[in-house]
């Protein structure tokens, strides 16, 4: 069982615990804005938090039981089972009507951008722990480089979008984001349960701490994404402006009638 030092510790659970918590002051902000008044924003903020730290929680305890640890064809692989299955029970929680009204506030998909700035921390995590030697480097270089890059572009993404700027670059934001999560728990699968033979192994990733992040934040930003590109989707693209652009220095022509013809003397 691999017990990383405590600076990782803390690092790996800042992360973790930060990703929900912005996700559930998002949620009351946008109920607001919604106009369902503060009582029930609270209460939907409150609501998301406990689903989101109970079930945290609970994969802590999996993962605490050695649960997480399996390899192919040797028990049942419940790490993916635990992360496919709360990544479908939050896409079915968008639909209830208190959630799909605050998701639908007008400047939401610039503020579902910022909970992301939050993977930093476990980039940071994966390649520390590779560089002790107890993560390989074909999985922690690009899980690793990939929620860095990401961390960094949530609010600059964000920023652009509040300001009706940024709708190209935040599809890309999100399709990027998404690329990297697909290939970290690729890579994560391939060399953790034993289907590419590399030392060290991905083993610690179905451990705590680090278990956290496929079971429970990965979903979680699975989740914003798509409810991110569904909303862009929707959003009306500004027409196109009916004038021609001006040319600088150009001015515009004036009609002139012609002079009348002379008279025949």
């Amino acid at each position: 069982m691999y017990d990383p030092p405590g600076y990782l510790w803390a690092i790996t659970i800042t992360g973790i615990t930060a990703i929900p918590a912005a996700t559930s002051l998002v949620l009351y902000g946008r109920a607001v804005r919604a106009g369902l008044g503060r009582r029930r924003a609270a209460l939907l903020a409150g609501g998301a938090a406990a689903v989101l730290g109970g079930w945290f929680t609970a994969s802590a305890v999996i993962a605490g039981h050695g649960w997480y640890h399996a390899r192919l064809g040797h028990g049942v692989p419940w790490l993916p089972v635990a992360a496919a299955g709360f990544l479908g029970l939050l896409l079915a929680l968008r639909r209830i009507p208190v959630v799909a009204r605050a998701l639908a506030a007008p400047g939401t998909v610039s503020r579902l951008e910022l909970p992301h700035s939050f993977r930093v921390a476990g980039g940071a995590a994966f390649l520390a722990i590779m560089a002790l030697g107890h993560l390989p480097a074909l999985f922690a270089l690009p899980a690793g480089l990939g929620d860095i890059a990401a961390g960094i572009a949530a609010p600059l993404a964000a920023r652009r979008l509040a300001q009706g700027t940024g709708r190209r670059a935040a599809v890309w934001f999100n399709a990027f984001g998404l690329t990297d999560l697909v290939t970290a728990l690729t890579l994560g699968a391939l060399t953790g349960f034993g289907l590419l033979n590399i030392t060290p192994s991905s083993a610690p990733i179905t451990e705590l701490p680090l278990a956290l992040i496929p079971t429970a934040t990965v979903p979680l930003l699975f989740a914003l994404h798509i409810t991110s590109l569904v909303a862009l989707a929707r959003a009306p693209r500004p027409a196109p402006s009916a004038a021609g652009p001006l040319i600088s220095g150009a001015t515009p022509r004036v009609a002139v009638a012609p002079s009348p013809a002379p008279r025949a003397r």
